[in-house]
Protein backbone atom coordinates (compact mmCIF):
# COMPACT_ATOMS: atom_id res chain seq x y z
CA UNK A 1 0.00 0.00 0.00
CA UNK A 2 1.23 3.72 -1.04
CA UNK A 3 2.62 6.24 1.32
CA UNK A 4 0.22 8.39 -0.30
CA UNK A 5 -2.86 5.94 0.17
CA UNK A 6 -2.71 5.21 3.35
CA UNK A 7 -2.70 8.81 4.02
CA UNK A 8 -6.12 9.41 2.55
CA UNK A 9 -7.80 6.21 4.28
CA UNK A 10 -6.23 8.04 7.21
CA UNK A 11 -7.88 11.36 6.58
CA UNK A 12 -11.26 9.67 5.42
CA UNK A 13 -11.42 7.71 8.50
CA UNK A 14 -11.34 11.17 10.86
CA UNK A 15 -13.72 12.88 8.49
CA UNK A 16 -16.10 10.30 8.72
CA UNK A 17 -15.33 10.50 12.87
CA UNK A 18 -15.61 13.79 13.12
CA UNK A 19 -19.23 13.68 11.38
CA UNK A 20 -21.07 10.96 13.50
CA UNK A 21 -19.52 12.69 16.48
CA UNK A 22 -20.92 16.09 15.21
CA UNK A 23 -24.25 14.67 14.18
CA UNK A 24 -24.83 12.87 17.69
CA UNK A 25 -24.15 15.91 19.79
CA UNK A 26 -26.32 18.02 17.23
CA UNK A 27 -29.49 15.81 16.88
CA UNK A 28 -32.37 17.16 15.25
CA UNK A 29 -35.37 18.76 17.11
CA UNK A 30 -38.81 16.57 16.37
CA UNK A 31 -40.50 18.03 13.03
CA UNK A 32 -42.81 20.13 13.91
CA UNK A 33 -46.47 19.96 12.03
CA UNK A 34 -45.93 23.39 10.74
CA UNK A 35 -43.26 21.96 8.92
CA UNK A 36 -44.41 19.49 7.58
CA UNK A 37 -47.89 21.77 6.44
CA UNK A 38 -44.95 24.07 5.14
CA UNK A 39 -43.09 21.22 3.36
CA UNK A 40 -46.29 19.53 1.62
CA UNK A 41 -47.75 22.94 0.26
CA UNK A 42 -44.48 23.84 -1.10
CA UNK A 43 -44.82 20.57 -2.88
CA UNK A 44 -47.88 21.19 -3.84
CA UNK A 45 -46.88 23.92 -5.72
CA UNK A 46 -43.52 22.34 -7.51
CA UNK A 47 -45.67 19.28 -8.92
CA UNK A 48 -48.62 22.11 -10.32
CA UNK A 49 -45.97 23.94 -12.08
CA UNK A 50 -45.06 21.13 -13.30
CA UNK A 51 -47.73 20.40 -14.67
CA UNK A 52 -48.71 23.80 -16.17
CA UNK A 53 -45.62 24.40 -17.83
CA UNK A 54 -45.56 20.90 -19.15
CA UNK A 55 -49.43 21.90 -20.53
CA UNK A 56 -48.07 24.79 -22.22
CA UNK A 57 -45.39 23.22 -23.62
CA UNK A 58 -47.82 21.34 -25.70
CA UNK A 59 -50.13 24.07 -26.57
CA UNK A 60 -46.92 25.75 -27.84
CA UNK A 61 -46.19 22.44 -29.63
CA UNK A 62 -49.26 23.32 -31.36
CA UNK A 63 -47.66 26.11 -33.37
CA UNK A 64 -45.83 23.29 -35.41
CA UNK A 65 -49.23 21.77 -35.97
CA UNK A 66 -50.83 25.07 -37.47
CA UNK A 67 -47.40 25.22 -39.71
CA UNK A 68 -48.31 22.35 -41.21
CA UNK A 69 -51.92 22.13 -41.53
CA UNK A 70 -51.73 25.49 -43.04
CA UNK A 71 -48.67 25.39 -45.36
CA UNK A 72 -49.66 21.43 -46.41
CA UNK A 73 -53.54 23.30 -47.05
CA UNK A 74 -51.75 26.13 -49.42
CA UNK A 75 -50.25 25.69 -52.68
CA UNK A 76 -46.34 25.32 -52.82
CA UNK A 77 -45.23 28.46 -54.21
CA UNK A 78 -46.46 30.13 -50.94
CA UNK A 79 -44.87 27.10 -48.32
CA UNK A 80 -42.16 29.41 -47.00
CA UNK A 81 -44.13 32.50 -46.70
CA UNK A 82 -46.98 29.87 -44.80
CA UNK A 83 -44.01 28.86 -42.57
CA UNK A 84 -42.59 31.84 -42.07
CA UNK A 85 -45.85 33.21 -40.81
CA UNK A 86 -46.24 30.40 -37.88
CA UNK A 87 -42.35 31.01 -36.95
CA UNK A 88 -42.41 34.65 -36.36
CA UNK A 89 -46.15 35.33 -35.17
CA UNK A 90 -45.22 33.22 -32.20
CA UNK A 91 -42.50 36.30 -31.52
CA UNK A 92 -44.61 39.01 -31.82
CA UNK A 93 -47.20 37.53 -29.78
CA UNK A 94 -44.38 36.94 -26.68
CA UNK A 95 -43.42 40.40 -26.85
CA UNK A 96 -46.77 41.93 -27.55
CA UNK A 97 -48.18 39.85 -24.66
CA UNK A 98 -45.17 40.75 -22.13
CA UNK A 99 -45.10 44.15 -22.91
CA UNK A 100 -48.78 45.07 -22.46
CA UNK A 101 -51.58 42.31 -23.17
CA UNK A 102 -51.16 40.70 -19.89
CA UNK A 103 -51.41 43.57 -17.75
CA UNK A 104 -54.99 44.59 -19.69
CA UNK A 105 -56.17 40.95 -19.58
CA UNK A 106 -55.58 40.31 -15.93
CA UNK A 107 -54.35 43.75 -14.10
CA UNK A 108 -56.32 44.66 -11.74
CA UNK A 109 -59.09 47.30 -13.32
CA UNK A 110 -62.65 47.29 -14.07
CA UNK A 111 -65.14 45.29 -15.76
CA UNK A 112 -64.03 46.79 -19.06
CA UNK A 113 -59.78 46.72 -19.31
CA UNK A 114 -56.97 45.85 -16.41
CA UNK A 115 -55.32 48.95 -15.56
CA UNK A 116 -52.92 48.01 -12.93
CA UNK A 117 -49.36 45.74 -13.50
CA UNK A 118 -49.02 46.95 -17.09
CA UNK A 119 -45.66 46.69 -18.73
CA UNK A 120 -45.01 44.45 -15.50
CA UNK A 121 -44.81 47.59 -13.87
CA UNK A 122 -45.73 45.32 -10.22
CA UNK A 123 -42.37 42.94 -10.76
CA UNK A 124 -42.40 39.80 -9.78
CA UNK A 125 -46.03 39.70 -8.15
CA UNK A 126 -45.70 36.28 -7.44
CA UNK A 127 -48.36 33.67 -5.49
CA UNK A 128 -48.91 34.69 -1.66
CA UNK A 129 -47.44 32.72 0.74
CA UNK A 130 -49.31 30.00 2.93
CA UNK A 131 -52.06 31.91 4.76
CA UNK A 132 -51.02 35.31 3.28
CA UNK A 133 -53.75 37.45 1.46
CA UNK A 134 -52.77 38.34 -2.39
CA UNK A 135 -51.68 42.15 -2.95
CA UNK A 136 -50.51 41.81 -6.14
CA UNK A 137 -51.46 43.77 -9.82
CA UNK A 138 -53.17 40.68 -10.91
CA UNK A 139 -56.16 39.52 -8.82
CA UNK A 140 -58.24 37.89 -11.24
CA UNK A 141 -55.26 35.00 -11.50
CA UNK A 142 -54.64 34.60 -7.79
CA UNK A 143 -56.93 31.69 -7.51
CA UNK A 144 -53.47 29.34 -9.59
CA UNK A 145 -51.05 28.70 -6.81
CA UNK A 146 -48.23 28.25 -9.29
CA UNK A 147 -45.56 31.06 -9.46
CA UNK A 148 -46.33 33.76 -11.70
CA UNK A 149 -44.32 33.08 -14.28
CA UNK A 150 -45.64 29.95 -15.06
CA UNK A 151 -49.19 31.78 -15.38
CA UNK A 152 -47.48 34.17 -18.08
CA UNK A 153 -46.25 31.52 -19.77
CA UNK A 154 -49.28 29.21 -20.30
CA UNK A 155 -51.50 32.09 -20.68
CA UNK A 156 -48.98 33.73 -23.08
CA UNK A 157 -49.10 29.99 -25.54
CA UNK A 158 -53.19 30.93 -25.45
CA UNK A 159 -52.79 34.50 -26.48
CA UNK A 160 -49.88 33.08 -29.84
CA UNK A 161 -52.79 30.39 -30.61
CA UNK A 162 -55.56 33.42 -31.50
CA UNK A 163 -53.27 34.91 -33.76
CA UNK A 164 -52.07 31.83 -35.81
CA UNK A 165 -55.78 31.08 -36.62
CA UNK A 166 -55.75 34.79 -38.35
CA UNK A 167 -52.58 33.35 -40.45
CA UNK A 168 -54.44 30.51 -42.42
CA UNK A 169 -57.26 32.31 -43.02
CA UNK A 170 -55.14 35.25 -44.76
CA UNK A 171 -52.85 32.95 -46.38
CA UNK A 172 -51.98 32.87 -49.95
CA UNK A 173 -52.27 36.49 -50.47
CA UNK A 174 -51.37 38.90 -47.41
CA UNK A 175 -48.51 41.01 -47.15
CA UNK A 176 -45.51 39.92 -44.49
CA UNK A 177 -45.50 42.86 -42.96
CA UNK A 178 -49.28 43.77 -42.28
CA UNK A 179 -49.67 40.17 -40.87
CA UNK A 180 -46.88 40.76 -38.28
CA UNK A 181 -48.20 44.48 -37.65
CA UNK A 182 -52.14 42.79 -37.19
CA UNK A 183 -50.55 40.18 -35.24
CA UNK A 184 -48.93 42.38 -32.55
CA UNK A 185 -52.15 44.68 -32.06
CA UNK A 186 -54.42 41.39 -31.75
CA UNK A 187 -52.13 40.36 -29.14
CA UNK A 188 -51.38 43.16 -27.48
CA UNK A 189 -55.18 44.71 -27.46
CA UNK A 190 -58.06 42.55 -29.02
CA UNK A 191 -57.10 39.50 -27.47
CA UNK A 192 -56.66 40.78 -23.87
CA UNK A 193 -59.46 43.08 -23.79
CA UNK A 194 -62.47 40.71 -24.29
CA UNK A 195 -60.40 38.09 -22.24
CA UNK A 196 -60.37 40.40 -19.40
CA UNK A 197 -64.34 40.63 -19.86
CA UNK A 198 -64.37 36.44 -19.30
CA UNK A 199 -61.12 35.64 -17.38
CA UNK A 200 -60.03 38.43 -15.84
CA UNK A 201 -62.52 39.32 -13.50
CA UNK A 202 -64.51 41.70 -15.99
CA UNK A 203 -68.15 41.98 -16.52
CA UNK A 204 -68.66 38.91 -18.34
CA UNK A 205 -67.71 36.86 -15.77
CA UNK A 206 -69.75 38.91 -13.29
CA UNK A 207 -72.61 37.87 -15.98
CA UNK A 208 -72.05 34.29 -15.20
CA UNK A 209 -70.26 32.95 -18.71
CA UNK A 210 -67.98 30.50 -18.70
CA UNK A 211 -65.24 29.61 -21.16
CA UNK A 212 -63.15 26.91 -19.71
CA UNK A 213 -60.52 26.91 -21.89
CA UNK A 214 -61.42 29.67 -25.02
CA UNK A 215 -63.96 28.91 -27.51
CA UNK A 216 -64.78 32.34 -27.39
CA UNK A 217 -61.55 33.61 -25.50
CA UNK A 218 -58.91 32.29 -28.09
CA UNK A 219 -61.15 30.46 -31.09
CA UNK A 220 -63.60 32.86 -31.89
CA UNK A 221 -61.28 35.98 -30.99
CA UNK A 222 -59.14 34.66 -33.27
CA UNK A 223 -62.23 34.01 -36.43
CA UNK A 224 -63.81 37.43 -35.66
CA UNK A 225 -60.64 38.69 -36.42
CA UNK A 226 -59.67 36.61 -39.18
CA UNK A 227 -62.89 37.53 -40.84
CA UNK A 228 -62.30 40.86 -40.60
CA UNK A 229 -59.19 40.20 -42.60
CA UNK A 230 -60.65 38.25 -44.96
CA UNK A 231 -63.40 40.73 -46.15
CA UNK A 232 -60.70 43.48 -46.85
CA UNK A 233 -58.32 41.11 -48.43
CA UNK A 234 -60.42 39.74 -50.91
CA UNK A 235 -60.14 36.21 -52.44
CA UNK A 236 -57.30 34.56 -54.20
CA UNK A 237 -56.90 35.05 -57.60
CA UNK A 238 -59.11 32.19 -59.87
CA UNK A 239 -60.36 31.21 -56.51
CA UNK A 240 -64.18 31.86 -57.80
CA UNK A 241 -65.45 31.94 -62.08
CA UNK A 242 -67.03 34.67 -63.49
CA UNK A 243 -69.90 32.92 -62.40
CA UNK A 244 -70.19 32.90 -58.89
CA UNK A 245 -69.04 29.08 -58.86
CA UNK A 246 -65.87 28.12 -56.87
CA UNK A 247 -62.64 27.21 -58.51
CA UNK A 248 -61.33 24.58 -55.73
CA UNK A 249 -57.88 25.18 -55.26
CA UNK A 250 -56.31 22.14 -53.68
CA UNK A 251 -53.29 22.39 -51.06
CA UNK A 252 -49.88 20.96 -52.05
CA UNK A 253 -49.49 18.02 -49.12
CA UNK A 254 -52.22 16.36 -47.36
CA UNK A 255 -49.39 13.99 -45.55
CA UNK A 256 -48.22 17.61 -43.91
CA UNK A 257 -52.00 18.19 -43.58
CA UNK A 258 -52.36 15.18 -41.72
CA UNK A 259 -49.47 14.92 -39.78
CA UNK A 260 -50.30 18.93 -38.15
CA UNK A 261 -53.72 17.43 -37.56
CA UNK A 262 -52.94 14.82 -35.13
CA UNK A 263 -49.82 17.50 -33.65
CA UNK A 264 -53.31 19.99 -32.68
CA UNK A 265 -55.23 16.93 -31.77
CA UNK A 266 -52.26 15.62 -29.32
CA UNK A 267 -51.58 19.62 -28.19
CA UNK A 268 -55.23 20.08 -27.17
CA UNK A 269 -54.80 17.53 -24.09
CA UNK A 270 -52.33 20.38 -22.86
CA UNK A 271 -54.91 23.37 -24.07
CA UNK A 272 -58.01 21.56 -21.99
CA UNK A 273 -56.94 19.54 -19.32
CA UNK A 274 -54.16 21.64 -18.48
CA UNK A 275 -56.69 24.78 -17.98
CA UNK A 276 -57.36 23.59 -14.23
CA UNK A 277 -53.39 24.77 -13.64
CA UNK A 278 -53.43 22.41 -10.88
CA UNK A 279 -52.91 18.65 -10.51
CA UNK A 280 -54.90 18.61 -7.16
CA UNK A 281 -58.32 17.13 -8.59
CA UNK A 282 -57.03 14.12 -10.69
CA UNK A 283 -60.84 13.06 -11.76
CA UNK A 284 -61.30 16.69 -13.03
CA UNK A 285 -58.50 16.41 -15.45
CA UNK A 286 -59.56 12.71 -16.44
CA UNK A 287 -63.06 13.95 -17.37
CA UNK A 288 -61.59 16.75 -19.64
CA UNK A 289 -59.23 14.74 -21.35
CA UNK A 290 -62.43 12.06 -21.97
CA UNK A 291 -64.75 14.98 -23.13
CA UNK A 292 -62.04 16.62 -25.20
CA UNK A 293 -61.26 13.71 -26.91
CA UNK A 294 -64.72 12.08 -27.45
CA UNK A 295 -65.49 15.31 -29.25
CA UNK A 296 -62.73 15.28 -31.62
CA UNK A 297 -63.51 11.28 -32.65
CA UNK A 298 -67.51 12.02 -32.82
CA UNK A 299 -66.53 15.18 -34.91
CA UNK A 300 -64.46 13.31 -37.29
CA UNK A 301 -67.15 10.61 -38.11
CA UNK A 302 -69.67 13.29 -38.68
CA UNK A 303 -68.25 15.38 -40.95
CA UNK A 304 -66.64 12.55 -42.82
CA UNK A 305 -70.24 11.65 -43.39
CA UNK A 306 -71.14 14.87 -44.01
CA UNK A 307 -68.65 15.54 -46.69
CA UNK A 308 -69.17 11.92 -48.38
CA UNK A 309 -72.77 12.67 -48.53
CA UNK A 310 -72.73 16.22 -49.90
CA UNK A 311 -69.61 16.00 -52.12
CA UNK A 312 -69.71 12.10 -53.23
CA UNK A 313 -66.47 11.63 -52.21
CA UNK A 314 -64.54 11.64 -48.31
CA UNK A 315 -62.86 14.65 -48.11
CA UNK A 316 -59.82 14.15 -45.93
CA UNK A 317 -59.19 17.97 -45.43
CA UNK A 318 -62.81 17.77 -44.33
CA UNK A 319 -61.94 15.29 -42.05
CA UNK A 320 -59.26 16.61 -40.28
CA UNK A 321 -60.97 19.85 -40.30
CA UNK A 322 -63.87 18.29 -38.44
CA UNK A 323 -60.94 16.77 -35.98
CA UNK A 324 -60.39 20.43 -35.24
CA UNK A 325 -63.99 21.80 -35.12
CA UNK A 326 -64.91 19.17 -32.27
CA UNK A 327 -61.63 20.38 -30.29
CA UNK A 328 -62.94 23.79 -30.89
CA UNK A 329 -66.61 23.19 -29.87
CA UNK A 330 -65.35 21.60 -26.46
CA UNK A 331 -62.54 23.42 -25.42
CA UNK A 332 -65.50 26.21 -23.38
CA UNK A 333 -67.47 23.08 -21.88
CA UNK A 334 -64.94 20.30 -21.67
CA UNK A 335 -65.34 20.84 -17.24
CA UNK A 336 -69.26 21.59 -17.26
CA UNK A 337 -70.41 18.69 -19.57
CA UNK A 338 -70.96 14.56 -19.34
CA UNK A 339 -68.96 12.28 -21.76
CA UNK A 340 -72.42 11.49 -23.62
CA UNK A 341 -72.38 15.32 -23.76
CA UNK A 342 -69.10 15.97 -25.33
CA UNK A 343 -70.11 13.28 -27.85
CA UNK A 344 -73.51 15.35 -29.06
CA UNK A 345 -71.19 18.14 -29.41
CA UNK A 346 -69.01 17.02 -31.27
CA UNK A 347 -71.24 14.97 -33.71
CA UNK A 348 -73.07 18.55 -34.28
CA UNK A 349 -69.38 20.19 -35.02
CA UNK A 350 -68.55 17.75 -37.55
CA UNK A 351 -71.45 18.50 -39.66
CA UNK A 352 -71.63 22.04 -39.11
CA UNK A 353 -67.43 22.51 -40.03
CA UNK A 354 -68.58 21.46 -43.19
CA UNK A 355 -71.64 23.11 -44.21
CA UNK A 356 -69.63 26.47 -42.82
CA UNK A 357 -67.22 25.70 -45.47
CA UNK A 358 -70.04 25.64 -48.31
CA UNK A 359 -71.15 28.80 -46.88
CA UNK A 360 -68.31 31.10 -46.87
CA UNK A 361 -67.43 29.90 -50.59
CA UNK A 362 -71.09 30.93 -51.23
CA UNK A 363 -70.25 34.57 -50.22
CA UNK A 364 -67.21 34.21 -51.65
CA UNK A 365 -65.54 34.87 -48.44
CA UNK A 366 -62.31 32.79 -49.60
CA UNK A 367 -60.58 30.91 -46.53
CA UNK A 368 -57.56 28.41 -47.96
CA UNK A 369 -57.72 26.71 -44.40
CA UNK A 370 -61.15 26.57 -43.40
CA UNK A 371 -59.85 28.29 -40.13
CA UNK A 372 -63.47 30.21 -40.04
CA UNK A 373 -65.52 27.43 -40.24
CA UNK A 374 -63.11 25.80 -37.66
CA UNK A 375 -62.21 28.17 -35.03
CA UNK A 376 -65.19 31.08 -35.71
CA UNK A 377 -68.63 29.31 -36.52
CA UNK A 378 -67.31 26.05 -33.84
CA UNK A 379 -65.91 28.54 -31.39
CA UNK A 380 -69.27 30.56 -30.79
CA UNK A 381 -71.32 26.97 -31.13
CA UNK A 382 -68.90 25.73 -28.18
CA UNK A 383 -69.61 28.82 -26.20
CA UNK A 384 -73.72 28.32 -27.02
CA UNK A 385 -73.40 24.41 -25.98
CA UNK A 386 -72.36 25.27 -22.15
CA UNK A 387 -76.02 26.98 -21.87
CA UNK A 388 -77.07 23.96 -23.34
CA UNK A 389 -75.13 20.78 -22.21
CA UNK A 390 -73.92 21.66 -18.93
CA UNK A 391 -74.01 20.19 -15.95
CA UNK A 392 -73.96 21.62 -12.22
CA UNK A 393 -70.44 20.83 -10.26
CA UNK A 394 -69.63 17.62 -12.34
CA UNK A 395 -66.17 18.48 -12.02
CA UNK A 396 -66.54 20.80 -9.28
CA UNK A 397 -67.29 23.91 -10.75
CA UNK A 398 -70.93 25.84 -9.89
CA UNK A 399 -72.15 26.97 -13.24
CA UNK A 400 -75.59 26.00 -13.13
CA UNK A 401 -77.47 23.65 -15.65
CA UNK A 402 -78.13 24.16 -19.33
CA UNK A 403 -80.82 24.01 -21.25
CA UNK A 404 -81.48 20.32 -21.41
CA UNK A 405 -80.85 19.27 -18.12
CA UNK A 406 -83.52 21.37 -16.14
CA UNK A 407 -81.40 24.67 -16.05
CA UNK A 408 -83.57 27.13 -18.16
CA UNK A 409 -82.29 30.56 -20.48
CA UNK A 410 -80.23 31.80 -17.70
CA UNK A 411 -77.05 29.72 -18.57
CA UNK A 412 -77.88 30.43 -22.15
CA UNK A 413 -78.58 33.70 -22.37
CA UNK A 414 -75.23 34.33 -20.36
CA UNK A 415 -73.15 32.54 -23.09
CA UNK A 416 -75.37 34.06 -25.81
CA UNK A 417 -74.64 37.69 -25.16
CA UNK A 418 -70.80 36.85 -24.20
CA UNK A 419 -71.11 35.72 -27.80
CA UNK A 420 -72.56 38.73 -29.28
CA UNK A 421 -70.21 41.20 -27.38
CA UNK A 422 -67.39 39.69 -27.74
CA UNK A 423 -68.34 39.15 -31.49
CA UNK A 424 -69.49 42.80 -32.20
CA UNK A 425 -66.10 44.12 -30.73
CA UNK A 426 -63.89 41.60 -31.55
CA UNK A 427 -65.09 42.14 -35.72
CA UNK A 428 -65.29 45.64 -35.25
CA UNK A 429 -62.32 46.62 -34.12
CA UNK A 430 -60.36 43.95 -35.91
CA UNK A 431 -62.13 45.62 -39.04
CA UNK A 432 -60.84 48.91 -38.68
CA UNK A 433 -57.12 47.97 -37.41
CA UNK A 434 -56.97 46.14 -41.17
CA UNK A 435 -58.38 49.15 -42.45
CA UNK A 436 -55.68 51.50 -41.25
CA UNK A 437 -52.77 48.28 -42.35
CA UNK A 438 -55.07 48.42 -46.16
CA UNK A 439 -54.67 52.35 -46.14
CA UNK A 440 -51.02 52.84 -45.15
CA UNK A 441 -49.02 50.14 -46.53
CA UNK A 442 -51.64 47.77 -48.01
CA UNK A 443 -52.61 44.28 -47.08
CA UNK A 444 -52.77 42.21 -50.82
CA UNK A 445 -49.36 41.85 -52.59
CA UNK A 446 -49.72 42.57 -55.98
CA UNK A 447 -50.97 40.01 -58.58
CA UNK A 448 -47.94 39.18 -60.07
CA UNK A 449 -46.58 38.92 -57.14
CA UNK A 450 -49.72 36.07 -56.30
CA UNK A 451 -49.41 34.29 -59.49
CA UNK A 452 -45.70 33.78 -59.14
CA UNK A 453 -46.06 32.68 -55.59
CA UNK A 454 -45.09 34.67 -52.21
CA UNK A 455 -42.21 32.36 -51.71
CA UNK A 456 -40.63 34.36 -54.20
CA UNK A 457 -41.98 37.85 -53.80
CA UNK A 458 -41.58 37.88 -50.11
CA UNK A 459 -38.99 35.69 -49.16
CA UNK A 460 -36.73 35.42 -52.14
CA UNK A 461 -36.63 31.56 -51.92
CA UNK A 462 -38.83 28.37 -52.67
CA UNK A 463 -39.84 26.08 -50.29
CA UNK A 464 -38.78 22.90 -52.98
CA UNK A 465 -36.03 24.48 -55.72
CA UNK A 466 -35.28 21.08 -56.31
CA UNK A 467 -38.92 19.87 -58.24
CA UNK A 468 -38.70 20.62 -62.00
CA UNK A 469 -42.66 20.57 -61.35
CA UNK A 470 -42.56 23.61 -59.09
CA UNK A 471 -46.18 24.81 -59.25
CA UNK A 472 -46.51 28.53 -60.08
CA UNK A 473 -50.52 28.83 -60.63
Amino acid sequence: MSKLFRVFLTALLFITTAVGVFAADAAPAAVTQAALDELKSSMAVGVDTVWVLFTAFLVFFMNLGFAMVESGLCRAKNTVNILAKNFIVFAISSISFWIIGWGLMFGNGNSFLGIEGLFFASGADNSPAMGEAYKGAYSAISWAGVPMWAKFFFQLVFAGTAATIVSGAVAERIKFHSFIIFSFILVGFLYPVTGHWIWGGGWLQSLGMWDFAGSTVVHSVGGWSALAGVILLGSRFGKYRADGSVNPIFGHNMSLVTLGGLVLWFGWFGFNPGSTMAVGDGSAIAHIAVTTNTAAAMAILSSTVTSWLIQKKPDLSMIINGALAGLVAITAPCAFVSVSSSALIGLIAGVLVVLAVMMFDKFKLDDPVGALSVHLVNGVFGTLAVGLFAQDKITGAATGNGLFFGGGMKLLTSQAIGVVAVGAFTFTTAFAVWYIIKLVMGMKVSREEEIQGLDIGEHGMKAYPDFQGFITK
